[in-house]
């Protein structure tokens, strides 16, 4: 099948990473399947990186077989959901400029328990991820009056069993 782009300066024959969301969207829409391989070989190989990212948005913006099958196979390289929280906590703490036993304190964590959620081998609660994400973009200021960001907000209780049990 013969792929045209319109509206793009990007031609099908050219690299994918040039292709940009529009284009992704067009070989999902009317592209055949040697259009959807090369693109999801690209994106398999850096499944965090700009032709990934290029390809989740035409994904969710195009209805097609292609399109689903599209994010399937993205979601299968990332490792599902556990695997994006921890990709999202170790991108916290890179993008923080903190040690992970600073980010840690700041938290109101152990680099121990830290190190858990970035490895995947724990996921965090929502409200955690919330407070670990906002923790990264702060700067690395900790929460209300110096206090640790989640205990400052709460998040570490939906860890935490009832008291007295």
């Amino acid at each position: 099948m013969k792929l045209k782009f319109r509206n793009i300066t990007a031609t099908p024959a050219g690299p994918v990473s040039s292709w940009g969301v529009e284009g992704m969207a067009a070989a999902l829409e009317r592209g055949g399947l040697v259009h959807l391989q090369r693109v999801v070989r690209q994106a398999v190989a850096d499944p965090y990186g700009d032709v990934a990212l290029d390809l989740d948005d035409a994904a969710a913006a195009v209805a097609s077989p292609l399109a689903g099958l599209a994010a399937e196979i993205l979601e299968r390289a990332r490792g599902g959901p556990r695997a994006e929280v921890a990709h999202r906590v170790r991108l916290a703490v890179a993008q923080s400029g903190l040690t992970a036993r600073q980010f840690a304190a700041r938290l109101g964590t152990s680099q121990s328990r830290l190190s858990t959620y970035a490895s995947g081998k724990v996921v965090p609660s929502a409200a955690l991820l919330v407070a670990i994400e906002r923790l990264a973009r702060g700067g690395g200021r900790s929460g209300a009056a110096g206090a640790p960001l989640s205990r400052a907000r709460g998040a570490d209780r939906a860890n935490s069993p009832p008291p007295g049990r």
